[in-house]
């Protein structure tokens, strides 16, 4: 593997800068690790020519030579989740109804890593339409897990978590509705952070008011590099009237903190109602017991809420963001036909659906987020299992049943990371070890309201802590 792609980004940051090594190696390096590594996983997709990303390479090398850097990401390559707009570079969302889209701009994330320096050379795979936590789709096809390309990556950020894993990116951006940034990082040995609601502008949008289920983050290898990128992401914007207007600066702080003293609720299974697969929970206690060995205290703790109700939330919302989303695509019926039944069923879903249902569900997640704010005034943080099974098998569309319970819909085996999703809270996921397949699961700790860069350095200590199982490389 070429040296500076097993380099942290912070790392290679330093290393650029200080013209230890130059923007063309870098580009020269990666590309070659790519061509190497990436068709075994198809983890990146619509790369661009290497001659080109070359030249824009030796011009980053220019500007530093005259004293000029764009900012921390300068002449580090970055390929986009193909959920995000990246102009002049075709983002299809893996759909064949937009395997030949080439947006004229680039979404709020993808301008402003553009800002800080980075050189986009391609794309990352996703699902259809990033429905369902299994990054397959009929443009590009699917993408196997870093630990074994036989299974299945995560998603709906999987390529990104893959690319990370296997060091064919530095970091990585990624999206989360339904754990999309948490259930791939969890699912490869990375770190996904799932920012409060409003931290990272989602947008340019035709409806940027009511659509709140949806949120832009970072995925990296180090906590470090995931506060970093979030420092790019993060900050207002005018055109997302509800971003937060806090300095991203915040996120460039140092991460260390004591956690002596620190209070866990762990909430396991929830008692019984989320179905696990053999060997996640034991992982994710053996995780808990670091934070213990660094004085936290960790207490088997719930919310008072019935999780069916936070379920039944959960559809009403998620077919209503996602028939907004599609429903164009599903009222023409030849397009219908070119969509996987899953993304019909969401939007079928929606059309029954009245105004009462989705303010009923609005209430409800209401409920869910008073309950989970009275949890954590006891605890500092809430902790669950990031994923209810392990990496399955690429070839399977999603599991039909986990621990012998069956699976009602294509997406009841990720409900671990609804609570998250519902409570506009920040979340991340760390590695948790690996079971005894040598497959990764990940712990997901989900923080107080705009705690971010706190869950952070919480992470920090704990990435500090753990041992070299927790980073383990895969291959």
């Amino acid at each position: 593997m070429p040296t500076p792609c097993t380099w942290d980004a912070m790392s290679l940051s330093r290393a650029i800068h200080a013209r230890d090594i130059s923007c063309r190696e870098v580009m020269t390096a990666y590309l070659g690790h790519i061509e190497a590594v990436n068709p075994r996983v198809n983890a990146i997709v619509s790369l661009r020519d290497g001659d080109a990303l070359l030249h824009e390479a030796d011009a980053r090398d220019a500007e530093l030579a005259r004293g000029v850097s764009r900012g921390w990401l300068h002449g580090i390559p970055q390929a986009i989740k193909d959920l995000a707009m990246t102009a002049g570079l075709r983002t299809t969302f893996g759909s064949p109804l937009l395997a030949g889209n080439v947006p004229q701009t680039d979404s709020i994330v993808v301008e402003r890593m553009k800002r800080d320096g980075a050189i986009v050379i391609g794309k990352t795979n996703v699902p259809e339409f990033g429905l369902g936590s299994h990054s397959y789709n009929p443009v590009f096809g699917a993408t196997g897990n870093a630990y074994d390309p036989g299974l299945c990556a995560g998603g709906s950020s999987g390529g990104a978590a893959v690319a990370l894993a296997l060091r064919m990116l530095p970091v990585a951006d990624g999206s989360d509705m339904m754990g999309s940034l948490r259930n791939p990082a969890a699912f490869n040995n990375v770190y996904g952070f799932r920012p409060s609601f409003g931290r990272v502008p989602f947008g340019p949008a035709p409806e940027v008011f009511g659509q709140q289920l949806v949120t832009e983050g970072p995925m990296a290898r180090t906590v470090p590099d995931l506060a970093r990128l979030l420092a790019t992401q993060a900050g207002a914007d005018p055109r997302v009237p509800l971003s937060l207007d806090e300095d991203p600066a915040m996120f460039t702080a140092p991460l260390d903190r004591d956690i002596n003293g620190l209070r866990i609720a762990w909430m396991g299974d929830w008692n019984g109602h989320l179905p696990m697969e053999p060997g996640i929970l034991p992982l994710c206690e053996q995780a808990l017991a670091t934070f213990r060995d660094l004085g936290a205290e960790v207490d088997a703790a719930l919310p008072d809420f019935d999780p069916d109700r936070l379920w039944r939330c959960w559809l009403t919302l998620r077919h209503w963001g996602v028939a907004g989303s599609i429903g164009a695509f599903y009222d023409d019926p030849e397009k219908r036909e070119m969509l996987k039944p899953e993304a019909q069923w969401e939007v079928e879903g929606a059309l029954s659906l009245t105004g009462r249902d989705i303010h009923a569900a609005n209430v409800s997640r209401t409920a869910w987020q008073v309950a989970l704010t009275r949890l954590l005034a006891r605890y500092d943080v809430v902790a669950l299992p990031t994923a209810q099974v392990f990496p399955f098998a690429i070839e399977q569309s999603w599991p039909q049943e986990i621990a012998g319970r069956g699976m009602d819909t294509y997406h009841r085996w990720m409900e671990v990371v609804i609570p998250g999703s519902l409570s506009g809270h920040p979340v991340i996921s760390i590695p948790a070890g690996f079971n005894t397949s040598g497959l990764p699961m990940g712990l997901q700790l989900i923080g107080r309201h705009r705690g971010d860069l706190d869950l952070l350095r919480i992470a920090r200590a704990y990435e500090r802590a753990a041992g070299p199982d927790f980073t383990r490389r895969p291959w």
